[in-house]
């Protein structure tokens, strides 16, 4: 019962911790600070996380579960693809969410300064959203290689706008510039126009 006493104090240690994060940013992290915000200590902190590095670590693979977790209610079943668009945009761009994605960013932004530090980040932080946005193009007939890459338009317009959207907060602009964009996106040539007779 020790053990399992045990892994339910460092869960909930851990999501404390990033809320925490999630709160204040992740530069300039310090353990003093943390552990009296989580009602903890720095010996406790290290008993379960052992170094810092492990436990930032920890908070890096908590964060990207609760981004992931954003598009959880995500309809299944949409009526169209720009309907997809739509309800992941207001659901990566609500309020509530916004402390998570500021997080994102700020951590993408100190990946890109120490790449040895937080090389798992950066690959996660693209491969893994790629992944998850290609299927919808896999199952339109793309090919692999043109899969990725509508992947890739998708997220660099979601981060683009998310960006902004935290940097400014203008809400109507967005809104606008999405509704744009999806029709840039409805103009994507379907598998058939891109190869013809070649597939």
């Amino acid at each position: 019962m020790a053990r399992i006493a045990d892994e339910e104090r460092r869960a909930a240690l851990l999501e404390s911790i990033v809320d925490y994060v999630t709160a204040n940013g992740l530069s300039d992290l310090s353990l003093r600070p943390l552990a009296d915000a989580v009602d903890s200590s720095p010996r406790v902190l290290l008993y379960y996380f052992s170094s810092k590095e492990e436990l930032i670590a920890e908070i890096l693979a908590s964060a990207r579960a609760r981004q992931r977790a954003v598009f959880a209610d995500l309809p299944t079943n949409p009526q169209s693809y720009a309907e997809t668009v739509r309800a992941a945009w207001a659901l990566m761009s609500a309020p509530a969410n916004e402390p998570v994605f500021r997080l994102f960013f700020e951590i993408y932004g100190l990946a890109l300064q120490d790449r040895k530090r937080y090389g798992s980040f950066l690959r996660h932080a693209v491969n893994d959203w790629l992944d998850y946005l290609e299927r919808s193009a896999l199952r339109d007939g793309h090919t692999e290689s043109d899969a990725r890459a509508l992947a890739s338009v998708l997220l660099a317009g979601y981060r683009g706008f998310l960006l902004d959207l935290c940097a400014t907060r203008d809400r109507k602009r967005l809104a606008r510039a999405v509704e744009l964009w999806i029709l840039a996106l409805d103009a994507i040539p379907s598998p058939e126009e891109l190869h013809g007779n070649d597939r």
